[in-house]
């Protein structure tokens, strides 16, 4: 822990996707708090807040503002309050994604095209969107890094219609790893294994993916949001320095099994 405190200490970053205490944002910024990192967090809305300002409270964080990527004009306020506070930005963590439940819950055939449009703006739009603005902020490079999951390459039963999206979501980040390394800029994506998240409760049948994962994987075990948060010290650290356009799964090895 020591040794990578040495070279987290001190960078600047935007946390998005804290919703509560078992949030994999929230499990992120803990971590890299600790390691001496500053952290800027957003909240969804109003009804959010509550939830997230005291998290951002422990978290220390010098900016907590609101985020809703759907609505025009906050996203450009954010960066602007970066930039405005530190004039630079080191690490973009995004860990956020929606599909309306309808979609989420029917046939990849069935999904409405409105569904699968903001399914795609809010889950894998927004992370580019956030890249176009982190760029001129990462003078001296940066990392930015998103989450997706074993159901962007394999069919998961029940993960339905956020598989296609969470593909998209690699794809870009490997296109976007490509257009932004000259510039010392990485771009990764990290694909826990299933969690017990606000989010993930809206997957049907989740307990199974939890038994599933649990039985099958070599580990015996599910992650935890510190294990992500850990990944993500590692890659947000000059000993990542050669590392880009990766999906890195964190999911005691169960991505290996056939």
């Amino acid at each position: 822990m020591d040794s990578i405190r040495n070279i987290i200490s001190g960078k600047k970053g935007l946390i998005v996707g804290i919703a509560n205490e078992n949030s994999i944002a929230y499990g992120c910024a803990s971590v890299l708090r600790e390691l001496g990192a500053e952290v800027a967090v957003t909240y969804l809305n109003a009804k959010a807040e509550k939830y997230v300002r005291p998290l951002a409270e422990k978290l220390e964080a010098p900016l907590v503002l609101p985020l809703d990527v759907e609505q025009p004009g906050q996203m450009q306020e954010v960066f602007a309050n970066i930039e405005q506070l530190w004039g630079k930005l080191d690490f973009v963590i995004h860990s956020i994604a929606f599909c309306p439940m309808e979609d989420l819950h029917g046939r990849v055939v069935d999904c409405s095209r409105e569904g699968f449009q903001q399914a795609m703006h809010v889950s894998c739009y927004s992370f580019v969107e956030m890249a176009r603005h982190a760029e001129p902020l990462m003078k001296d490079g940066g990392s930015l890094i998103t989450m997706s999951y074993y159901g962007a390459d394999k069919v998961v039963e029940n993960y339905n219609m956020m598989g296609p999206v969470k593909a998209a979501l690699e794809s870009v980040s490997r296109y976007m790893a490509s257009e932004l390394g000259h510039k010392g800029i990485r771009v990764h994506a990290v694909s826990p294994g299933p969690l017990k998240t606000r989010a993930a409760s809206g997957i049907a049948h989740f307990d199974q993916l939890i038994d599933d994962a649990i039985t099958r994987a070599p580990q015996n075990k599910l992650v935890d949001i510190e294990d992500v948060g850990m990944t993500c010290a590692f890659l947000i650290s000059n000993a990542a320095r050669s590392l880009t356009g990766q999906t890195i799964y964190v999911d005691g090895g169960h991505h290996i099994m056939a």
